[in-house]
């Protein structure tokens, strides 16, 4: 068996600042890290594979520092781990994205399973998994919370909806997005970093490698463009009620009703 994992190298959410004249995302000096959603998706494919005797593949899209992320992925014990970086690619959007990553699982052949994170935390988009399904034409199931079986054929997972979840049967191959309930991702072992970062290659592709379409790629192949990113204004101060709490709630019913909401 084998599995292909997306992830993606996001800045770290709680250090991001903005350029409030130019409305843009200040990356210089920015911490990263893989985006925790994708983790979750990497160390189920894990577990998955290790029964088997399966691979896991790990394979990202972006800058040549993103080399780190994936060599985080092999230090928890991927198999492998490709790298598509190109300027071509720069400026795209989800559907760009999802393209390129489609031409290269293309590259690396059959597969059973493509497990992804639900979304990145620096878009909350939530597209790109099942646009590379789209691209691949193959079946997709989105919000998985758990995986109840698997075997050559097909896969059952259970879906989280708003108010309950439901169980899906899927054939393979197949692409999974994953929520973080699904599981608890694992440390890298210290063998697992030394072997990572000194023994193990991540492979660099570029947009000729995979096969792309020029078009179809980085802004040129990009059908919707981010107009402007900025910080909501803070629209006002709180205000501490203090005393007991039954004191506490006539003064908040007074606030309420002079503000017209009761």
């Amino acid at each position: 068996m084998k599995i292909v994992v997306c992830i993606k190298q996001v800045p770290n959410t709680t250090e991001v600042k903005f350029d409030q004249k130019t409305g843009t995302l200040i990356r210089e000096g920015l911490p990263t890290i893989i985006n925790p959603e994708d983790k979750n998706a990497l160390e189920e494919a894990l577990s998955l594979a290790a029964p088997v005797n399966g691979t896991v593949t790990v394979l990202s899209m972006g800058p040549m520092q993103a080399d780190y992320a994936l060599r985080e992925a092999l230090a928890m014990g991927a198999h492998e781990a490709v790298l598509l970086s190109d300027r071509a690619f720069a400026g795209a959007d989800t559907w760009a994205t999802s393209y390129a990553l489609a031409k290269a699982v293309e590259k690396l052949g059959e597969f059973s399973l493509i497990l992804c994170g639900r979304q990145a935390i620096d878009g909350d988009t939530a597209q790109v998994g099942p646009e590379l399904a789209e691209h691949l034409d193959i079946p997709h199931v989105t919000y998985v919370r758990r995986i109840v079986s698997l075997d050559e054929k097909c896969v059952v997972v259970e879906r989280a909806l708003e108010d309950g979840y439901e169980v899906v049967e899927c054939t393979l191959p197949a692409l999974l997005t994953t929520l973080k309930e699904l599981n608890v991702p694992r440390y890298p072992s210290a063998g697992g970093i030394v072997t990572a970062f000194e023994q193990k290659k991540v492979a660099l592709w570029t947009a000729e490698a995979v096969g792309a379409d020029p078009a179809k790629i980085g802004l040129k192949g990009s059908p919707t463009q981010v107009k402007r990113t900025f910080t909501p204004p803070v629209k006002g101060t709180g205000k501490m009620l203090t005393g007991t709490p039954q004191e506490a709630v006539k003064q908040l019913v007074q606030e309420l009703a002079a503000k017209h909401v009761l």
